[in-house]
């Protein structure tokens, strides 16, 4: 069984059917084993993000359906998604979405707010939390508030948030969009070598072919479609 499947989806903005309706993705079917990687390339505009938030359980489909990990996500409350989004999947943004008043530490923990946890497990998270930041070079910064940080360290806090629940999932929206190319690079490199390390199944979408081609599958979004 795959980790993720996609079965014809499709996505319209505006009711389906009138001059004004908009459809984004037009029945895109998707199996992706666990511990992949691939990347969703494409002009602005195409539906890529939306691609990536209907798999994330960040939006529905307007047809078709998601399964992830043999559940149907089509068929589960809004409760449910939330708990899935939480346990199962990280997100990484363009932007790196940090609360300024939250040290880099907090930031990172935030994320493990949403269940209620004993003081041992609240420990555990700090200390997996401050082994990732670790390991992303990151120690000395953990007290920072974001505005001290350049762009790529504070995206590079983004990518610990979002691994700080021990996802199985990993989807990254244009995470290397706002940063130069030497940083972008590096950000790319930190990605490849998380979902090595860590058996993580890695779901980019993306401008950047540099990036897209270190992916093991790279794919076009056109019309509405996925060309391999």
């Amino acid at each position: 069984m795959p980790q993720l499947e996609l079965d014809s989806i499709c996505k319209t903005y505006g009711q389906p059917g009138t001059p004004t309706a908009l459809t984004v993705l037009n029945g895109i079917s998707l199996r992706v084993e666990a511990g992949a990687s691939l990347a969703v390339v494409g002009p602005s505009g195409c539906g890529k993000s939306t691609l990536l938030n209907i798999i994330g359980a960040l939006d529905r489909p307007t047809d078709g359906s998601t399964i992830l990990d043999g559940e149907d996500l089509a068929t589960l409350s809004d409760d449910a998604l939330t708990n899935i989004r939480n346990r199962k999947i990280g997100f990484v943004f363009q932007q790196h979405y940090l609360l300024p008043p939250c040290t880099v530490l907090e930031n990172v923990l935030i994320p493990t707010l949403a269940e209620n946890r004993t003081r041992a497990e609240r420990k555990t998270d700090t200390d997996r939390a401050e082994a990732l930041l670790e390991r992303v070079g990151l120690a000395d910064r953990r007290h920072h508030r974001p505005s001290q940080l350049s762009g790529g360290e504070a995206q590079r806090a983004a990518v610990v948030r979002a691994l700080i629940n021990q996802p199985s999932l990993l989807l990254a929206d244009e995470p290397t969009g706002s940063l130069d190319g030497t940083t972008a690079s590096a950000l790319g490199d930190l990605l490849i070598e998380l979902h090595t390390a860590d058996k993580l199944t890695l779901i980019i979408v993306t401008h950047s072919r540099e990036l897209a081609d270190q992916m093991n599958t790279v794919y076009q979004l056109r019309n509405g479609q996925l060309q391999s």
